[in-house]
């Protein structure tokens, strides 16, 4: 489905369950690949599906082929050093950001708060069984009516494929019908109020970025999560919202400062 939120982290709470909290020393000193040393925190910096060894062999490639771009001078290569300073500005453009969002963390009233607000992520999250079809636009003879006629012909459609070949006769433009399961959190946020009210069987449609999506609930099971868990997983959220919220102060702010002049084409 379309449009999913940005809270799709919720299910690293869930996936990050049972594992170690251990961290490897930074400084240790891993691997060396002729005479150059590899330390864990390199390793550790680039985590890979199976833990620290695949990481490791992964360091030592790339150590390799960055021994031999050296040794070519490929960081003469005018293209290559372009894409070595723009990396460089991309990580100091992000560590000055890092330190403006310094102070700007998540409080534990605004974790509770947010819990408290999203019951259907967390207290009396669910995962759903869907059925769904896809509008493309709003083209036809009515225009934007569309979206009402729709509804109407869902109130009183008993299945979902009855509305797909009704939307077909009207020569909309329809995609497959598919069926999927997923949590809540993976949900479009505001197909989950009409969801939760909704019965095995019932019909509904939402607006979606291309069109309208119609949807029929399959099957629904209760799959809550506890503010404990949760905890984790809202706080960083509300950390990277307010990361975003910093960042677009501090670039309002250096801006109104600085003395920029668009030239050439860019002229204004």
């Amino acid at each position: 489905m379309v449009g999913r939120i940005s809270l799709v982290v919720v299910s690293l709470v869930l996936a990050g369950c049972g594992q170690g909290t251990g961290a490897p020393q930074a400084g240790k000193l891993a691997a060396r690949v002729n005479g150059a040393e590899i330390v864990m925190q390199r390793v550790a910096d680039a985590p890979v599906q199976g833990g620290l060894a695949p990481a490791l062999d992964r360091a030592i490639d790339r150590e390799l082929l960055v021994q031999q771009a050296l040794a070519a001078k490929l960081e003469t290569d005018p293209a290559v050093a372009r894409a070595i300073d723009e990396a460089r500005r991309r990580v100091l453009a992000d560590a000055w950001i890092e330190r403006a969002a310094q102070k700007a963390r998540s409080t534990a009233p605004e974790v509770r708060a947010f819990y408290a607000e999203n019951p259907a992520l967390f207290a009396e999250r669910r995962i759903y069984r869907l059925r769904e079809v896809g509008v493309t636009g709003e083209a036809g003879p009515t225009g934007g009516q569309i979206t009402e006629q729709v509804r109407a012909e869902a109130a009183s459609a008993s299945s979902l494929d009855d509305v797909a070949g009704w939307l077909r006769w009207r020569n909309l433009k329809v995609g497959p019908v598919t069926t999927a399961t997923q949590p809540a959190e993976e949900l479009p946020l505001g197909y989950l109020p009409q969801l939760a009210r909704m019965r095995e069987g019932d019909i509904a449609v939402f607006p979606s970025t291309l069109g309208v999506s119609v949807v029929q609930l399959v099957q629904a099971q209760d799959a809550p999560l506890s503010e404990d868990a949760a905890a984790p997983v809202i706080r960083k959220f509300l950390d990277g919202r307010k990361r975003l919220e910093v960042a677009a102060a501090e670039v309002k702010r250096l801006r109104a400062a600085a003395q920029i002049e668009y030239v050439g084409d860019f002229k204004r």
